[in-house]
C-alpha cells in the first residue's frame, strides 16, 4: 500500500491530501530510465578506461613483459653484433693478411637477402614493422656468422699449409756448428781449385772431418742418392715440395735411400771427399723452381744472429772453393 502524502494549506489552515497525477508519474519514471541509461553508457564506454577488469590487467602485464623481453633481445643482438664485428676486423686485418688471403668485403659480410619477400607472413599486424626489422637483423647476423665460419675454415687450411711450408723449407745448416771446421767457400764467383780460373760456385762448402754427420735441412722426399752426377760424387737430393730441392755432395757415404721420407734434422749421410773435391767437406746447394739460389738466405732455423753474421762474413770472401 502506497503512502498517502499531505501538504499544509495556509489559506484554509488545514492539511490536504496530495493527489499524484498519472502524467507526472510517467514523466518521473521516464526521466529516471533515461538517467539510468546515460549512467550505464558513461560507465561502460568511459569508466572502462579507469576501471580495468582482471583480464585487462593480466593482458597489460603480459604486454609490459613482452616489451621488456624485446628490449633485452635487442641489447643481446647489439652485443652479438659488436663481438662479431671485432672478430671480422681481426680476421681481415690479422689472420687473412698473415696467410696472404684476400680480406672479405664488408658488403659481402653484411649483405641482405634479395628476391622473394621472406617476411610476408609477418605483415598485417599492429607491430609488423618492428617484428620484420628484428627478423632481418637476426638473419643478417646469422649470415655474417656463416661467412665468418667459412673464413676460419679457410684460415685453418692455410695455416696447415703454412706449417707444412715452414717445415719443408731447407732452413738449417747441413752440418752442425759443433762439427764444423770452417765455412770454406760461399755462393758466388770463386777460384776453381783445379783450373785456378774464376767461375760461378753454385753452393756453399762446409769443411768438416771425414765421417761427420750430414743432416736434412728440411722435410721432404729423397729423389736421388747416387754418384751418377759429374763432379758431385756420392750425393743426395731432397725434394721439399713448394719448388724447393736441396743437394748434398761429396759424401763419404749416404744412409738415406731414394724415395725415403725425411724430416728436418734427420741423418742422411756423412762428410767425405768423393767426386771432384780437394778435401773433406759437404757441398750444399738449394734449387727453387729449378733455379739455383743462395743457401745463405735459409739458415734462420739453426743459427743465432751472431752466428749468422759470422757465417755471412766468411761466405762473402772470394776465396778458392773446394770443388
Amino acid at each position: 500500500m502506497s503512502k498517502v502524502k499531505y501538504y499544509y494549506d495556509s489559506e484554509t489552515l488545514s492539511y490536504k491530501k496530495i493527489e499524484r497525477r498519472k502524467r507526472r508519474t510517467f514523466k518521473f519514471i521516464s526521466l529516471f530510465l533515461i538517467a539510468a541509461a546515460l549512467f550505464s553508457f558513461l560507465f561502460v564506454f568511459i569508466g572502462g578506461h579507469y576501471f580495468e577488469s582482471p583480464k585487462e590487467k593480466a593482458l597489460k602485464r603480459e604486454l609490459a613483459n613482452l616489451d621488456l623481453q624485446f628490449d633485452l633481445l635487442n641489447k643481446k643482438m647489439e652485443e652479438a653484433e659488436m663481438v662479431l664485428a671485432n672478430i671480422e676486423d681481426r680476421d681481415n686485418a690479422i689472420y687473412r693478411l698473415y696467410f696472404e688471403a684476400n680480406p672479405i668485403p664488408e658488403e659481402q659480410r653484411k649483405a641482405g637477402f634479395g628476391g622473394v619477400n621472406r617476411y610476408k607472413r609477418l605483415e598485417g599486424y599492429d607491430n609488423s614493422q618492428l617484428i620484420v626489422n628484428s627478423n632481418k637483423r637476426i638473419d643478417v647476423l646469422l649470415k655474417r656468422i656463416v661467412v665468418q665460419s667459412k673464413s676460419l675454415d679457410e684460415i685453418a687450411i692455410l695455416a696447415e699449409e703454412k706449417e707444412k711450408l715452414l717445415l719443408a723449407i731447407p732452413a738449417i745448416q747441413p752440418v752442425s756448428n759443433e762439427d764444423l771446421s770452417r765455412m770454406a767457400s760461399g755462393y758466388g764467383m770463386r777460384s776453381d781449385p783445379f783450373t785456378k780460373l774464376r767461375k760461378m760456385h753454385w753452393g756453399m762448402d762446409f769443411t768438416a772431418p771425414r765421417g761427420t754427420p750430414i743432416y736434412a735441412s728440411g722435410d721432404g722426399v729423397v729423389v736421388r742418392a747416387d754418384n751418377n752426377s759429374a763432379g758431385y760424387g756420392n750425393h743426395i737430393r731432397i725434394d721439399h715440395g713448394y719448388g724447393y730441392i736441396s743437394l748434398y755432395a761429396h759424401m763419404f757415404k749416404f744412409v738415406a735411400q731414394k724415395n725415403q721420407k725425411v724430416k728436418r734434422g734427420d741423418l742422411i749421410g756423412f762428410v767425405g771427399s768423393t767426386g771432384r773435391s780437394q778435401a773433406p767437406h759437404v757441398h750444399y746447394e738449394i734449387f727453387k723452381d729449378g733455379q739455383r739460389i743462395n743457401p745463405m738466405n735459409f739458415y734462420y732455423g739453426s743459427l743465432s744472429p751472431e752466428e749468422f753474421n759470422k757465417l755471412l762474413r766468411h761466405a762473402s770472401v772470394e776465396n778458392q772453393s773446394l770443388d
